[in-house]
Formats: structure tokens, sequence, C-alpha cells
């Protein structure tokens, strides 16, 4: 193992170690317990079995596995629409190996585009813990020997693998739906975004592009948090090998599902393979999860959500561990933001399997660590293909996945990289510690000092540029945007604005309590600052003018006044009534006054 990788795995597990006792120990008293169904009433059972039809017997009888499905299905959402087929195909796939599946319940899944610059978004973040809630309140009814997972972006993975760790005597599979095919090219859309915000086109031309870009069923292309997600379940032995990337509605996509299911009750205490995720979801497969995050250059909502999520099996990592491994790991995809390519691309240039294998030689990933395809990671360089099946229908067979990258403009390998280390830095100074993500930014713009412009709010930022009021050199600071404050919201909206500002020969960045999207960019971004505003940190102290240097590779974060006059100044506290009403907003006053902060995961179920 490398050094640094081995160094903060152990560091991990030596701080862990009372929390993960504690986690394990209720686990194996559950696991003791055995198969749930055994302890149900004739009544409860009775319910269980009511509408099963023709699996009712099966159910009752209780010899056999029995899935739990918890799906994030809707049909407004591109990601999670193919969903509405995957319970029918688990459930005949579930009988032909001799088992039953029911849906359990469904859980919340909100659109960040959708909602992206809107109220709404005050609520994204929060939706990770309903939906961790949401899923445990689908298991809770105790009758499944299994879970499968349904779920794709930004909160829904990460909350259903809080609530997948939290029920960790039972096997967890994630199956995901995949991306959708290429459309516009993500730059082209930047671009004319860009245009838009500089009063070039109007809202027609916008709007065909937006649509040309997101045009059908599955993930966004581009590399945001949603395919992030689908990496870190691979990474992290969550998905069957190979599953990530492979578009919905195409019969490999449709025989993964299948497989999936087969695979859950292989892996129940009634088959011959049982596998808890509490033994996938351990320190080293959080090191792992990490480590792709890196070498990826992926999401920065991550940051938050692996904290939030190892908290939940009882791990305890922080930033200063991603920073460490970040420094370690070399970066080694570009894929929009980080490059021209899209996540189609990718996966055609040898994608996670190829990236596995060329970290594992390189000493970067535990291979020791338990899946839900069996133990260790390296069966993950394999690549999933179509073969006649016994029954007539196509099945899934692993073989040898790529050795060589098909594209080294997408995907290098670990010793020729596109930069030695990864994407995410951690930034600390007397405004406090943030995250900032480098790997689409130009290294003459990882140091930015000038003058601050504080706002606290996006709207106004934008109406800042509109009045030409940002054509300077300038730190953009909007403050009072952290868990406490309004739920913090993503603020990607500002990047059109700020990437002009960049272009017309200004040093910009943007400094903030919130957060950024996956989709983050070319402007240095300060992000997840904390303390927040809300909680009395130094940001709310800044005033316009104030001197704030950015250095991404000193990982430094500090205004540069007088540091006594600074102490002794008064926080700013405006009225955020605003913010805590309208579009649902009211129902989440409980979760901003419970919310931890962004250094543990900006998590209140956990």
């Amino acid at each position: 193992m490398h050094p640094t990788i081995e160094a903060v795995t152990e560091r991990i597990r030596r701080r862990s170690s009372a929390s993960r006792g504690r986690y394990l120990a209720r686990c194996r008293r559950a696991i003791e317990a055995g198969p749930a169904r055994a302890h149900l009433s004739c009544g409860n059972l009775a319910h269980v079995t009511a509408a099963s039809g023709r699996d009712k017997a099966a159910i009752a009888g209780q010899a056999s596995g029995n899935i739990g499905i918890v799906t994030a299905y809707n049909d407004m959402l591109s990601a999670h629409q193919p969903f509405e087929r995957f319970p029918e195909l688990i459930k005949k796939a579930a009988r032909e190996a001799g088992g039953t599946a029911q849906v359990a319940g469904g859980v919340p899944a909100m659109c960040d585009g959708v909602t992206q610059g809107q109220p709404g978004m005050e609520l994204s973040l929060f939706s990770r813990d309903v939906i961790a809630l949401a899923a445990g309140v689908a298991l809770s009814h105790n009758c499944f020997d299994a879970a499968i997972f349904l779920g794709v972006c930004d909160k829904i993975v990460p909350g259903l693998v809080i609530a997948a760790a939290t029920f960790g005597h039972l096997p967890a599979v994630f199956a995901p739906a995949g991306p959708m095919t290429s459309g516009l090219p993500n730059d082209e859309k930047s671009k004319i975004r860009q245009r838009f915000a500089s009063g070039e086109i109007g809202r027609d031309e916008l709007l065909q592009a937006e649509m040309a870009s997101y045009h059908g069923p599955g993930t966004c292309t581009f590399y945001g948090t949603a395919n992030t997600n689908q990496m870190l379940m691979e990474f992290m032995g969550l998905h069957l090998p190979g599953a990530s990337f492979v578009n919905p509605n195409t019969p490999l996509r449709d025989a993964l599902t299948a497989e999936a299911a087969r695979r859950a009750l292989a892996i129940t205490a009634r088959g011959n393979a049982f596998t808890p995720v509490s033994e996938v979801l351990d320190e080293r497969a959080f090191v792992n999860g990490m480590v792709g995050l890196n070498a990826t250059g992926g999401s920065t909502n991550l940051v938050l959500h692996l904290v939030a999520m190892a908290r939940a099996a009882g791990v305890q990592i922080d930033w200063q561990d991603m920073a460490e491994i970040s420094g370690a790991t070399p970066l080694m995809a570009r894929v929009y933001p980080n490059g021209l390519a899209d996540v189609n691309h990718f996966h055609a240039a040898g994608g996670l399997g190829y990236m596995i294998g060329e970290l594992l030689e390189a000493g970067l990933l535990h291979d020791d660590v338990m899946t839900i395809a069996g133990p260790g990671l390296r069966r993950y360089t394999e690549e999933p293909r179509l073969a006649p099946g016994a029954n007539g229908e196509a099945q899934v067979v692993w073989g040898a996945g790529a050795v060589e990258s098909g594209s080294r403009e997408i995907l290098r390998p670990a010793a020729d990289p596109f930069q030695p280390s990864g994407g995410l830095k951690l930034l600390e100074g007397n405004l406090g510690r943030a995250v900032v993500k480098v790997s689409a930014v130009k290294p003459e713009n990882h140091l930015v000092e000038a003058p601050v412009r504080v706002f606290h709010d996006q709207d106004a930022v934008k109406a800042a540029f509109k009045a030409g009021e940002l054509n300077r050199d300038l730190v953009v600071v909007v403050r009072f945007q952290g868990p406490k404050a309004n739920g913090m919201p993503e603020l990607h909206s500002l990047t059109p604005a700020l990437g002009v500002t960049l272009d017309r020969g200004h040093k910009v960045a943007l400094v903030t309590d919130g957060r950024m999207s996956g989709a983050s960019g070319k402007v240095p971004a300060a992000i997840h600052l904390t303390p927040e505003a809300a909680d009395g940190g130094p940001i709310a102290r800044l005033r316009d003018g104030d001197r704030v240097r950015l250095d991404a590779q000193a990982g430094t974060l500090e205004v540069l006044v007088d540091a006594t006059e600074f102490a002794a100044r008064e926080p700013a506290r405006p009225d955020l009534s605003a913010n805590h009403e309208g579009i649902g907003r009211e129902l989440f006053g409980a979760f901003r006054a419970a919310v931890g902060p962004a250094e543990t995961g900006a998590a209140v179920a956990v």
C-alpha cells in the first residue's frame, strides 16, 4: 500500500474504534436474532402477504429470501424514470432464483437541475436525511432478508447509503439506472449559458440548447454529483462490477438489474455467501471511495456526503483525511467540467474498471475488502457482457476489462496522470476551514487575492453582474448560505456570471458557506466554509473592500486585515425569515435548528 493511504486508513481505524465497535455490536445482535419474518406474528405476516399475489405462499412459508426494494422512482426526473420498470425485473429474477421481492417503500428524489437558483434548492441537502429516514421507515417492517436500493442522483444515493448502513445486518445491493446517451456536448452548453449571461442570445436559444443536452432518460452526462455517486458505489463495492455507466433501457442494463436480484438473494443469511452491508462499509471501503473521488475529479458535494455516510457505519472520517488522500492520488480522468468528454466517453475509454486496476497496481486502493460481488476489489476490474442463458434469455457474464486506456485525452494511467494529485484541497486560515475543487481550475487561477464584495443571496450577485458592478478583480462572498441559515443550497447558477468575469481577464473567486455543484468548474470556489455565518463564523464579519487571499496551492484562506480590529467587529445578522417559508421551507425549521456543521456532514439523521 501507498504509505499515505496506509497511514490515513490506520488513523481512521483508531479514531473510529469506539463508534465502529458499537455499530458492529448492534449489527451482530440483529444478525444473531435470525431472519426477521420468523419473529412476525401471524397477523403481522398476513399484512405482509395480503397483496403479494403469486408470491404469497413463498413469502408466508419463510423458506426463501425476500428482497425489500427501496425505490426513488418518479417519472419527472430523467435519472429516475428508468426505475419504473425495475421492480418487475427484480421480482421476475427473484422468482426464477427461488425467492421473492416486494417494493418496501419509496423515497423522494429531487433534482438540483430543476431547483438550481430556485427556493426549492434550500430543501436539497436536507432531502438526503429525509431519504435516509424514509428508507428506514420502509425497512422497519422487518420482513426482508436483503434490500435493493434504486437511486442515482445527488442526495438520493448518500441518503440510501445512510439507511443501508443503519440496517447493517441486511445485505444491500445498489442497482443504478445509468446515464442518458450523449446529446449536445457539455462544453457547448456551457458556452451558450455564458452567452446568455452576457446578453448575447435570448432565452429561446438557451432553452433549445438545454433541451438538446438533457434530452432523454438517464443521468446527466457531465461528471457531477449523480455520476460521482455511481463511481463511489463501484469503488465501495455496493454495485455489481461495471454496472455504473450502462445506458438505461438496454439489454445489458436490464440483465444487470436481474443479476442484482439474484445476487441479493445469494448473499442473504439464507444463501451461501451471507454478506451484511456492515461487512462491506468499513474504513477501507470509505478510503477507497475517497481515492476514487480524487482520481476522477469528482463532485465537491461528496465531501459532505462521505462524512455523513461513514458516520452511519460508525466510521469517523474528516476533511484532513480527504486532503491527504487527494495529495497522494493522481488525477486520471478528464470528464466535463474537468475536460470535454462526458461519462459515456469515459466509460468507452475503459472507465471505472481500468481505473480501479491502475489504482490497485499503484497501491492506492485496498483490495482486501468485502463487496457485494464477493471478497476483493480486483473483481471490479472486470466488465459485464451478455451471453445466452439457460432459459433463452440473455444473462450477464464478466470478463477481463480494459488494460489500456482507449483515449489518453480522457483517461490516463496512474503513472502518467493529468496531474499528480487529486482535485480537492482543504483550505484553512482566519476565515475558518473550507474546500476547493481545482481539477478544472487553471494553475494561474489557483491564487486569488482581491477586495471582497459581500452578498447575502445569489440573486443579488446576479443583479450586480448585470449592472456591471463585478467588472474587476474581486472575491465574491456569498454568506448565510450554510445549513443552519437556509439549508445550504448549491450556488451553481452563479457559475455563468463568474465565468464571464474571469474570461474578461479579471481575477475572481467565490467564498461561501454554501455549496457549489458537482458541475463546479473553472472559477476557484472556497465552499462549505465552516463555521458558517449563521453560527457566528468569521465570514459574518467580512465587509466590502476587505482583501481576501485564497491560495489553493498553499491551502490557505485568509482575510488580510488587522486581526484585533477584525475580531472586534460586530458580525452581520441579516433577517433570514424570507428563507424559512414558501415552497415547503416551513416544514424544515426543525432541520435547520438541529443540523450539524459542514465538517461533520451537515447532517440531521446521523
